[in-house]
């Protein structure tokens, strides 16, 4: 039997009576399911971050993990058929529902659940993919599709009341069964519910279980009924009847197994029932029920304890047979209990202040006795057993003398709080307390009296100890704090324990006496929140401890120190809790001092001020300050680019093992932010450049040929790249912080893990080529230095670091760690380096104490001393180890660490000729080994990279400076060398020629920050940071000379030029020292600046210096005195510098960028021609700018290569190489100087300007519409006409005339003299029967959303059909016959869509739409995919594009799907659309993307373009990689707005623009332009795969050359246009596509049309109104015609039986109405601008017009006689023209006081009244031809109408709708037969009704399509369909009428 009890999960064993426990939670289990195949079983608990664990019930091991996404706790879990898929649901806000992969660990898909809480969920086990939840008042059904899960509310209707539902069974024929809080059975099919079982329990059902046989229920009521597969009752068992049963036995769990029911009740107890004898249910397991618990005692002599509870019962348990011996309820709860030292009393302490005392043996009371008001909190007899003493919260203890039957003999007074604890001393003569202050107060016996003096208690001996404060148990309290969380306590004087009891849950085991705070311990956890109680039993073999709110009793066995040795198998508990106390503090204590370096490396926390991740948001703060800026005309970035070239440096000072052989030899290892490979035999460097901060570890894979880095950040990244290509094939973001510090492949190279520096240490396993994470864990609160992967088991790893080993396992989601257990063998030290052996048991770790650590599983088996100083890097071999210390020492050993092969030191007198530069000392700290290739590989400390011979002799191939930042940096006047100095106290020349080598260092007594060479050099000078200055021989650096003025550090040194006779030195004092160099004097002083010097200059005559100081000032003085001078801006270009390092003034203001405030730049050099300027600032960035850099924000050419701070830059003498210093990566990079005319074909690594060019993208009236318009979406519509008042379902009802006469409705006679009411309406199939029309189906569509979409018709089937889109629907229309089928699953507007072109997905369509915010709710923006024949949703993919997808595109293998959003981010995302996985997403791009599309052969690339943008795409693993198209190869070139997208082979890319040319792009680089390919934008390109031409369409106005349509070949080079013969005066197409020698385009006019390649014949295809609203629809009298009219201006004809339309009139204003004579030979059209026409029907000739009035024309009727034509305008007006005075049309009366604007008109039958609604939401009634206003309700009743088209009156009050506060019903219209009513609404719903429908709210059938604001509806002739009228999607749609049959 599994259950679960506080945080335990139990299996117990009936037979056996032996419980298993699960202890993987950290806080109470509040839900359980049970795998299908009954041997797993998943729990969900409570907290903060509650997680699932999925667990065996035979090992109790937990095999998954589901964490991350739920907060508050987990109310339900449930899995699904095959036991596959887990769901769960929240006990957050929203009550998410999610739905787990539980293996992987995965979630594939959350919706929030219910705005209440949600009781049960269920899969549907007969139906895939379907779930059921219910809950407070509510009942759901779900269906899973993609990513997507959709509700559908249970209806509850007539049928049963609306109310909570408690639990759930899903039965075959999508039948459900619910049971209710009244105690009934709701039975659901589908989502109706179709019938109630009344009365199945007297109260509510809280379980339904189903099985084989039927279903079993329990309730409140204390029933279990029994019922069959349809649900027919079998049998009730009454619980509270039986003999174990009680009153107020409550139900909460059933099941039923064959003849055994299993029943869990609310009092804590498991009953089980055999069903042939159900009076006898046999009790399993018992507890205590609600309430705390907090009362325990144990027995003096037998293994008995005594619980006693807030529930007011005493219990007493055997602790031998683990069961209840006597149970007795009292009057009161019982807080707390005491049994005499005979045995024979047991006293009670009660909550309100009373005391009891029982016998044992029989439980009678022996006495009761209230002294006290409060609750008595604790009691203990003395043990020579003649008193009590009672504690209570009052404060005071009382005594009593049991043999005078508990007389009170004395009194305790000494506390000012409650009293906590108490301990008699073992004499009986002295009473110890604890109070609620911490306070400890000793009392004599029996009297009271308070001790004071020390020296009377030092020598009393305590009968027990259960008391938290006092000496012996300091150490249970951690070191600083003062916190009152232990409850409990418990000391073994015999086994010299003592065990604890907290607030956290945990029993904690410490030794006994523990003096010194914070003392070591043992946890154990399983508890909920607080254990309230906790004792040792009589003989210390078991510990019973009691949990207050999970009222468990706990009891624990005790292994004694002795037997410890032998139960080495029940190792240290798996945990993934953290709990409360990870380790206790005082670990510190008994550790070694860590190592120096170890301690440095610790205090690193790799935290910047700002990440580059922040920039572009900084950037957008900054846009204001830059717009004004930019209005000047900027210079463009130079030509010149730079390419990195060689790196010296290595990180070795505070990394490890990141240094490898690649598979061909060469060598790979980081600095700074870049990964290098270099090639020692060609001494060349290849870089990896992905990273934009520091790289701080990296890993090479098991092949040699991929390389792992991981970096700095805020959401730092792990890069995996091909040490070949040097492309990333994949990005993990998105689970660490700050950093990741260590990484490490599996051995099959799949998977990899990744530790990070946040606070917790994260462990992540990933599966890096999908970019997935497969796992998580917190690793440990101190720093984790390596992780490293089993290479037997890729499920298992482990990571070593500070005070740390630990041994991981993959469980699900989650990651379970075990420390390693060390036992007695060793220290807990920290472990630097690990790896493992040649078993998947054995693993080896190295410490920083020298020592190498042998593990078995997780237990040390023994220590090697292995160095001096900590162990930094191990390696294992095919036969043994290499390890690495900071001794300097490698050792080889054999494979057992037995003996030590060989030793080999690193001294300088070891180093081979070969060497590229010079050893600093002997025996550095080593920090990586590596062997390969004959060779072992050594990396220092000191940042040099070594390979040793086996034979001994060592080479050094890559060196860099030491730890310290680097400033000072020179380059020699004609020499290709530069000398650095840096605050490692060195100072060190480099060769910069191809040998690359340091040829000279010398060590300096004080680090340093600036050098520079004379002019001749010969000389060497260099400042120190202690003020002082040195010059030294250039060749030897021997001293010349040195002095020392100053006190602060020297920040500029430099030579005057030409014979270099003065040295400007300037210092951080402020001040500049100018000497003479010939005879080493002083000879000036620069005084008066205010800061700090930065930078000096002098200029080409040695007369002037040129100076920025830290306060940002430039000044001038005059050499040698040091004047100062002032000269005006203007001047100081003209001046000719011998140099510019300045970063200030107007010649270089643009350097700075826009976000100058939080970034720096620190250094800058101008080349010898004066044209380029290089700079250098905080943020890591090398810039090139043109010079002079005028104007705020110059443009530039940007290169990520330094991590932080670069903190110098200098051209070499002839400009061929940059040198660039980083000040904390300590690293030198030299760069080469690519001239202007001088390009490879190879792409440069820079980046353009930050800043989007000013000049604007150019205009087109088309784009900027598309670009600014804002999606409604359907339920946030508002009402689409200004009407105001009160809505007819709110107004109040005037009272009818029978009812102000008194006569009561329906109390005429039956048969009445007075005439029958007539007809509401003239119907006109009289004779007929009337048939109801029970549904309506969608059979036509005219219209085509082209105004605003792109790229959205395309052929299928061979250019047999062709599929489209308008308002929410997708449409397959067929070109032969014009016949369409419709996908309507979206309830939205679609705004893209896209075919599928791989052939296995054949016909396979996506459809993106709009939608609200992005919170995964029904209303969230959507994906649909589908088929488009059988309309089958294959996937939903809801996703966080707020507001809507606006563009999507398969990859060429068919299985990707990329998708853009509306959001503010433009977020683009890539998605694995079977599984409905999220790939990969990230924001796109400030302003609107339009179109993006994978290359046709691509999985991984892909172009994106939009509003100055276009960007193209890498997708690796998980992670998304822009590179900006680059223009500045072509001059003058532009970034416009782009608006498509094309393809060419050989990675060509076609980008059309919005001013009609076309860009050729080769990789991301623009190579050529196509001007003027059409006269305005480019809105669509097409390019087709079997032969590579490409189709464009654009806006062009008609002409003989041009087309908007044109077919070029693959290249662009030559092309054909195509006329489209529309008539427009500009064609504008918005889409095209190619089949089989046609051309399919679609255009901003709603049409689509084919063209054919050979012939140019266009044929139109599709037609629809330009521009909507439509508002004016007529339909013909007799044929199945109908007219529309909209705001385009145009009338159109449509034939709805040839599917066409006939004929389109454009009247060249926008018209609002429209209307056919009663015998269709005349059509009135009324306008917006108050015209009215009248046309002939059969020549289209006017017949005449008017304009009476100034404002739009709403409705037009002629009467059903033909004689008046009434015309209805916004100016509340009806006019009324007699039509027999001929076409004059004098207008002969109108209707007055009409209170607002006209809706809608209808005339009566015979022609004499005319209905008018208005915009006040009133109808009125006038009398035609006079126009006067009818009052008379008696009169307006008898009224047979010809039309109704009213929303108005009472007949048609039920169709406004609840929902309707902001939206309206627009439009409504009675069938012909006069029983049927349409209406369309403002939420674009059309809805059929009864007629009529005075009724509030009828019922009705609801039909979506539209977007938001059905204008129109009208029947047709014969009622044969429905047309309706679409305000924002200008599309009309034809429903066919499906009548009841007869």
């Amino acid at each position: 039997i599994v259950y679960f009890v506080a945080g335990v999960g139990v299996v117990y064993s009936p037979r056996e009576h032996r419980q298993k426990f699960y202890r993987g939670h950290s806080d109470d289990i509040i839900s359980l399911a049970l795998h299908p195949e009954r041997v797993l079983v998943a729990t969900g608990q409570v907290g903060k971050e509650p997680y699932i664990c999925i667990w065996d019930s035979y090992t109790v091991q937990t095999i998954s993990v589901l964490k991350d996404v739920h907060t508050h706790g987990i109310a339900c879990l449930a899995f699904d058929l095959d036991g596959q898929r887990l769901v769960s649901v929240g006990l957050d806000s929203k009550n998410a529902v999610c739905v787990w992969d539980w293996k992987r660990g995965k979630m594939l898909s959350m919706a929030p659940g219910h705005t209440d809480r949600i009781f049960d969920i269920s899969w549907d086990l007969y139906q895939p993919n379907k779930l059921v939840s219910c809950g407070v008042k509510h009942i759901k059904f779900w269906s899973l599709c993609g990513n997507a899960l959709t509700p559908k509310r249970g209806v509850f209707g007539k049928t049963g009341d609306l109310q909570t539902i408690l639990c759930l069974a899903c039965a075959r024929d999508e039948l459900t069964y619910s049971g209710a809080l009244n105690g009934d059975i709701y039975v659901w099919k589908g989502i109706n519910l179709i019938r109630t079982i009344q009365g199945a329990h007297a109260a509510g059902i809280f379980s339904m279980n189903a099985c084989e046989e039927g279903f079993a229920t329990g309730g409140r009521d204390g029933c279990i009924r029994l019922w069959d597969l349809t649900f027919k009752p079998i049998t009730v068992i009454d619980l509270r009847e039986t003999d174990q049963g009680y009153k107020g036995l409550s139900v909460r769990s059933v099941c039923w197994r064959g003849d055994h029911i299993l029943v869990g009740t609310q009092d804590s107890e498991i009953f089980e029932i055999v069903v042939q004898e159900r009076n006898k249910p046999f009790l399993i397991m018992q507890g205590h029920c609600e309430g705390e618990l907090w009362a325990l005692a144990v027995h003096p002599t037998k293994p008995l304890a005594v619980t006693g509870s807030d529930d007011r019962s005493v219990r007493i348990w055997s602790l031998v047979d683990h069961a209840l011996i006597a149970r007795c309820n009292m009057e009161e709860p019982i807080r707390c209990a005491a049994v005499n030292a005979d045995g024979i009393h047991l006293a009670l302490g009660m909550k309100d202040g009373s005391f009891t005392v029982l016998r044992v043996r029989d439980m009678t009371e022996v006495v009761h006795i209230k002294d006290r008001k409060e609750a008595i909190h604790e009691l203990k007899y003395s043990p020579d057993g003649t008193y009590l003493a009672v504690g209570c919260n009052d404060s005071s203890v009382d005594i009593y003398g049991v043999a005078q039957r508990y007389k009170k003999v004395g009194e305790c007074l000494g506390s000012l709080s409650f009293i906590t604890h108490l301990d008699w001393s073992s004499d009986s003569r002295y009473l110890q307390t604890n109070d609620g202050n911490g306070k400890r107060l000793f009392y004599r016996m029996p009297g009271g009296k308070e001790v004071t003096s020390t020296e009377e208690i030092k020598g009393v001996h305590w009968a027990s100890w259960t008391c938290v404060s006092g000496l012996e148990v300091n150490g249970i309290w951690p070191k600083y704090s003062d916190i009152n969380d232990i409850n409990s306590v418990d000391g073994n004087y015999i086994g010299q324990v003592l065990v604890t009891a907290d607030d956290y849950g945990i029993i904690k085991l410490f030794r006994y006496p523990c003096l010194r705070k914070g003392a070591k311990f043992r946890k154990y956890i399983g508890h909920s929140a607080h254990v309230t109680n906790v004792r040792w039993s009589h003989d210390y073999q078991w510990v019973i401890s009691i949990g207050g709110a999970d009222h468990s009793v706990f009891q624990w066995k005790f292994i004694p120190e002795r037997k410890l040795k032998d139960a080495v198998h029940i190792a240290p508990q798996e945990s993934l809790a953290d709990s409360h106390s990870d380790e206790s503090d005082s670990d510190l204590s008994d550790v070694p001092e860590l190592d120096s370096e170890i301690e440095q490396e610790t205090q690193l926390t790799y935290r910047r001020q700002v990440y580059k991740e922040d920039l572009p948001q900084l950037k957008e703060q900054c846009k204001e300050k830059q717009k004004s800026a930019t209005s000047k005309r900027r210079e463009r970035a130079p030509g010149n680019s730079i390419r990195l070239h060689f790196v010296h440096g290595y990180r070795g000072y505070d990394c490890r093992s990141n240094l490898f052989y690649t598979q061909i030899g060469e060598i790979v290892y980081h600095v700074a932010a870049v990964g290098v490979i270099y090639n020692r035999q060609q001494n060349t460097q290849r870089f990896y450049l992905g990273h934009d901060d520091d790289i701080l570890c990296l890993t090479i894979h098991p092949l040699k040929d991929y390389v792992a880095t991981g970096q700095v950040g805020r959401d730092p990244s792990i890069h995996i790249w091909d040490t070949e290509t040097i492309k990333p094939l994949s990005i993990l973001k998105g689970h660490h912080q700050y950093g990741v510090s260590a990484v490490d492949f599996s051995a099959d190279g799949k998977r990899l893990a990744s530790v990070g520096i946040d606070d917790s240490h994260t462990v992540v396993l990933w599966d890096w080529k999908k970019g997935e994470k497969l796992s998580i864990a917190r690793g440990s609160k101190d720093k984790i230095f390596v992780v490293k992967m089993n290479p037997y088991v890729p499920d298992k790893l482990i990571t070593a670091g500070i005070k740390h080993m630990k041994f991981w396992r993959k469980a699900g989601g989650g990651l379970i760690g075990r420390k390693g257990y060390i036992g007695t063998l060793g220290k807990n030290d920290t472990m630097m380096c690990a790896v493992y052996g040649w078993t998947e048991e054995m693993a080896f770790s190295g410490t920083s104490t020298g020592d190498v650590c042998i593990w078995r599983d997780i237990f040390l088996v023994k220590t090697v001393k292995a160095h001096d100083g900590p162990v930094f890097s191990m390696h294992a071999l095919e036969k043994g180890f290499v390890t690495g210390g900071k001794d300097g020492i490698v050792a080889l050993w054999d494979d057992s660490f037995e003996r030590c092969l060989k030793t080999y030191a690193i001294k300088r007198a070891a180093l081979a000729p070969g060497s590229k530069g010079l050893l600093l000392e002997d025996n550095p700290s080593i920090r990586a080994i590596s062997l390969g290739h004959g060779h072992i590989l050594v990396g220092t400390k000191n940042g040099e990279i070594l390979e040793v011979d086996k034979s001994g002799p060592i080479t050094l191939l890559v060196q860099g400076h030491m730890e310290g930042e680097v400033w000072g940096l020179a380059t020699h006047p004609y020499l290709p060398i530069c000398a650095t100095v840096s605050d490692d106290k060195t100072l060190r020349i480099w060769d910069l020629s191809p040998s690359h080598c340091m040829l000279a260092v010398r060590k300096l007594k004080k680090g340093g920050r600036c050098c520079c060479f004379s002019p001749d050099g010969k000389a060497l000078a260099v400042g120190l940071n202690d003020g002082s200055f040195l010059m030294a021989n250039a060749d030897t650096l021997e001293d010349l000379v040195s002095f020392h003025h100053r006190k602060d550090m020297i920040s500029d040194i430099r030579f005057s030029p030409g014979s270099g006779k003065y040295l400007a030195v300037a210092s951080h004092d402020s001040f500049i020292d100018i000497y003479n160099v010939m005879n080493s004097k002083r000879v000036g002083i620069c005084k008066g600046a205010t800061s700090y010097i930065t930078h000096i200059d002098w200029d080409i005559r040695g007369k002037l210096l040129q100076v920025n100081t830290g306060a940002k000032e430039q000044l001038f003085f005059e050499a040698p005195r040091g004047k100062k001078q002032t000269i005006p801006s203007v001047e100081v270009e003209k001046i000719a510098w011998a140099s510019w390092t300045s970063v200030l003034g107007l010649c270089c203001e643009g350097i700075w960028p826009v976000i100058g405030e939080v970034t720096d730049v620190t250094a800058s050099c101008l080349t010898s021609d004066k044209m380029v300027l290089a700079t250098g600032d905080d943020l890591g960035f090398v810039k090139l700018f043109r010079y002079p850099t005028k104007g705020k924000f110059g443009k530039f050419k940007r290169y990520v290569a330094h991590s932080t701070h670069v903190t110098n830059v200098r051209w070499t003498y002839d400009d061929s190489m940059l040198v660039t210093l980083g000040g904390t990566d300590m690293s030198l990079m030299v760069w080469t100087n690519e001239m202007e005319g001088y390009r490879e074909k190879r792409p440069c690594d820079s980046e353009e300007s930050d800043i989007d060019s000013e000049e604007d993208g150019g205009y087109d009236s088309d784009v900027t519409r598309e670009n600014e318009i804002s999606y409604t979406i359907r339920a946030l519509s508002t009402n689409i006409r200004p009407m105001l008042g009160i809505k007819p379902h709110l107004q109040q009802k005037e009272p009818s005339i029978d009812e102000r006469q008194g006569v009561v409705r329906g109390s005429r006679p039956p048969v009445s003299r007075a005439p029958p009411q007539p007809e509401k309406l003239q119907t006109n199939n009289v004779g007929k029967k009337k048939r109801p029309i029970e549904d309506l189906v969608l059979e036509l569509i005219f219209g085509y959303r082209g105004r605003d979409c792109r790229n959205n018709v395309h052929y299928l089937n061979d250019g047999d059909d062709i599929i489209y889109h308008t308002a929410s629907v997708g449409i397959l229309h067929n070109v032969a016959t014009g016949s369409q089928s419709f996908y309507q699953e979206h309830n939205d507007d679609i705004l893209c869509l896209t075919v599928n072109q791989h052939p296995k997905f054949i016909n396979i369509v996506a459809t993106g739409q709009v939608g609200d915010s992005a919170d995964m709710s029904a209303t969230a923006p959507s994906i649909h995919i589908w088929d488009a024949m059988n309309k089958q949703t294959l996937s939903i993919l809801r996703c966080y594009h707020s507001k809507g997808v606006c563009s999507v595109s398969f990859s060429a293998t068919g299985k990707l799907l990329l998708s853009v959003g509306l959001d503010p981010e433009h977020t683009i995302t890539i998605w694995r659309w079977q599984e409905g996985a999220k790939i990969a997403s990230r924001a796109g791009h400030n302003q609107r993307i339009f179109v993006a599309e994978f290359r046709p052969d691509s999985d991984t690339q892909f172009v994106s373009v939009g509003v100055k943008h276009v960007k193209f795409w890498t997708l690796a693993g998980r992670a998304l990689l822009s590179k900006k198209g680059l223009l500045s190869t072509l001059e003058d070139a532009r970034m416009q707005t782009m608006l498509a997208i094309a393809f060419g082979a050989n990675n060509l890319t076609f980008t059309g623009t919005i001013s009609g040319d076309v860009c050729v792009w080769k990789d991301h680089i623009l190579c050529r332009i196509v001007a003027r390919a059409h006269n305005g934008p480019v809105f669509a390109m097409y390019t087709t795969l079997r032969d590579g031409l490409i189709v464009t369409g654009g806006k062009e106005r008609p002409s003989k050359e041009g087309g908007a349509v044109k077919l070029w070949d693959q290249e662009l080079r030559r092309c054909r246009a195509f006329r489209l013969e529309t008539g427009q005066a500009t064609d504008c197409v918005r889409s095209v596509c190619r089949g089989k020698g046609k051309i399919l385009v679609g255009t901003r006019n709603a049409e689509i049309i084919e063209v054919g390649e050979k012939n140019a014949a266009c044929n139109i295809l599709v037609n629809g109104h330009v521009d909507g609203p439509i508002w004016g629809l007529a339909t013909h009298p007799s044929r199945d015609f109908f007219l529309s009219a909209a705001e385009d201006g145009t009338v159109r004809l449509w034939d709805i039986a040839d599917k066409k339309m006939l004929n389109k009139v454009n009247l060249g204003h926008a018209a609002r109405t429209v209307c056919y004579s009663p015998e269709g030979d005349m059509v009135a059209i009324g306008m917006k601008n108050g015209e009215f026409i009248i046309l002939l029907v059969s020549s289209l000739k006017i017949w005449g017009k008017k304009r009476d009035r100034r404002c739009a024309i709403h409705d037009i009727r002629f009467s059903p006689d033909s004689r008046y034509l009434a015309v209805g305008s916004s100016e509340n007006s009806v006019d009324f023209y007699d039509l027999t005075l001929g076409p004059t049309l004098n207008r002969i009366s109108y209707c007055k006081d009409i209170p607002s604007f006209v809706i809608q008109m209808d005339f009566s039958a015979d022609s004499s009244y005319l209905q008018v609604s208005s915009g006040c939401y009133k109808r009125h009634v006038y009398e035609v031809p006079s126009g006067k206003h009818l009052m008379d309700h008696a009169a307006i009743d008898r009224i047979t109408w010809a039309t109704w088209t009213s929303i108005l009156g009472d007949e048609v009050l039920g169709i406004w709708s609840r929902h309707a506060e902001k939206a309206d019903v627009n439009c409504a219209c009675v069938s012909h037969s006069g029983i049927s009513l349409v209406t369309g609404d403002d939420f674009g719903m059309v809805k059929l009704f009864d007629f009529p429908c005075p009724e509030k709210f009828a019922k009705h059938k609801r039909f979506l399509g539209h977007s938001p604001h059905v204008t129109n509806i009208r029947f047709t002739s014969g009622d044969r369909h429905v047309v309706s009228a679409g305000g924002d999607d200008c599309s009309l749609f034809v429903w066919k009428c499906v009548h009841t049959p007869h």
